[in-house]
């Protein structure tokens, strides 16, 4: 007759601390990779623009239509830390967790607000990970942290190029011709890919503004009670 499984002895507090507090420390110099990642990603995207801006303005000579391809890379760029992203913030969402359900309580003393079913949507995401925003969302908030002002500053190059080889009166059919200047593609081309490019940047900039704000983000809201010590 086989001996019946021996029932594991149940957890104290003190190993279940000890447990919660290496697996914290994992998951935060986890998502400090991935934030160091999301800064490569962003650098790679400023080094980009700025060697195109530098050479396209300081060469008469330079097409324009390079800063259409920069347009193109930075884009591609925000794709790539998008996903990176998705993983930071799925990652972030468990410190973010531990945080709340176990520091909290344990700073101010009271396990009794150790409750609900997080331990449960915890061991699940452990089991089964899962990413916690689509990559839409991803692209948004990294476009509204970052990108806006990389494109923008982009365009603002862009136009003071056309607008640097336009005729002296800067008038509207010189600025057209300083479009079509030694360009390979016809002017109505042309003009529709930078009303495009505007009319894509202001949609994206638009629906950024309003898209929700990451849960767990630092805000900005009033100090309560005594000042932090400095």
């Amino acid at each position: 007759m086989k001996n019946a499984p021996e029932t594991p002895p149940p957890l104290e507090w003190k190993d279940y601390y000890t447990v919660m507090a290496h697996f914290y420390r994992g998951e935060l110099g986890r998502i400090m990779v991935w934030r160091q990642r999301l800064d490569i990603t962003t650098n790679w995207a400023i080094v980009a623009s700025t060697g195109i801006i530098t050479f396209v303005l300081g060469h008469e000579e330079a097409t324009h239509l390079l800063f259409l391809f920069v347009f193109i890379l930075v884009f591609l760029l925000l794709i790539i830390e998008s996903r990176r992203y998705r993983y930071y913030d799925a990652f972030r969402a468990r410190v973010r967790m531990l945080e709340a359900h176990v520091l909290a309580p344990v700073s101010m003393r009271k396990t009794d607000i150790l409750q609900g079913d997080w331990n449960r949507v915890l061991s699940e995401d452990l089991i089964i990970p899962s990413f916690k925003i689509s990559r839409g969302t991803a692209i948004l908030r990294r476009f509204r942290r970052n990108y806006i002002w990389i494109f923008l500053i982009l365009f603002c190059a862009w136009m003071f190029k056309i607008w640097s080889i336009a005729t002296p009166d800067h008038s509207a059919a010189g600025l057209l011709a300083a479009i079509a200047k030694d360009q390979p593609l016809p002017l109505p081309a042309l003009v529709a890919v930078l009303l495009l490019f505007f009319l894509a940047f202001v949609s994206v900039t638009i629906l950024s503004v309003f898209s929700p704000a990451a849960a767990g983000e630092f805000g900005t809201r009033p100090m309560r009670g005594t000042k932090w010590s400095l």
